[in-house]
């Protein structure tokens, strides 16, 4: 293994603003310990306690659709890793970023209910939450009844933005950012 400049690496990250930053297969556990961190992290940052519940439930529902996807097509250690980075925006803004391995697929659908979602204005994405949670929850759903990816864009003050970069293998490397607001 090559040497890592750990000193190169802290001053991105503070340059960055970075307040936590994790990539590697991720359990029910980590998550928690994780957001434990990103609690105290948020705390010592001062921010304002709306601001730090948003924050946090960004984080959970990120890492947990990534571990549900994970554990649905059956990915080994590797393939199953997430990056996740939490940093701060100068004095305004949160940013809750994550990314994971996704089949190609399942990857283009994703960028497509991202930028429905970012074309949408507030009251657009309230009642898309209120419609999908009439909606009748499918019984081979692994996961939730869809409305993490809507909560998540109306808990973001800008629209949510999304990346997918093609592999070779016919997966692809699908990332998310969405911008929490530090003070009320």
């Amino acid at each position: 293994m090559q040497d890592i400049n750990l000193f190169e690496l802290r001053a991105h990250f503070n340059h960055s603003n970075i307040l936590l930053c994790f990539n590697g297969p991720i359990s029910r556990s980590l998550i928690e310990e994780i957001g434990n961190a990103l609690k105290n992290y948020l705390q010592a940052d001062q921010a304002q306690p709306n601001a730090a519940m948003d924050v946090f439930s960004v984080y959970i529902e990120m890492t947990q659709n990534i571990r549900h996807y994970a554990l649905a097509h059956q990915y080994d250690e590797i393939d199953s890793s997430a990056t996740v980075v939490v940093a701060r925006d100068g004095d305004q803004h949160y940013i809750v970023q994550s990314g994971n391995l996704v089949e190609k697929p399942d990857g283009q659908a994703l960028m497509a209910r991202v930028a429905t979602l970012a074309s949408m204005d507030k009251a657009e994405l309230k009642a898309a939450y209120k419609t999908q949670l009439r909606q009748p929850r499918s019984e081979s759903s692994a996961s939730g009844a869809g409305l993490g990816l809507i909560d998540i864009a109306r808990k973001s003050v800008h629209p949510l933005s999304a990346t997918l970069t093609e592999l070779d293998n016919g997966r692809c490397f699908f990332s998310i950012r969405a911008v929490i607001q530090k003070t009320s």
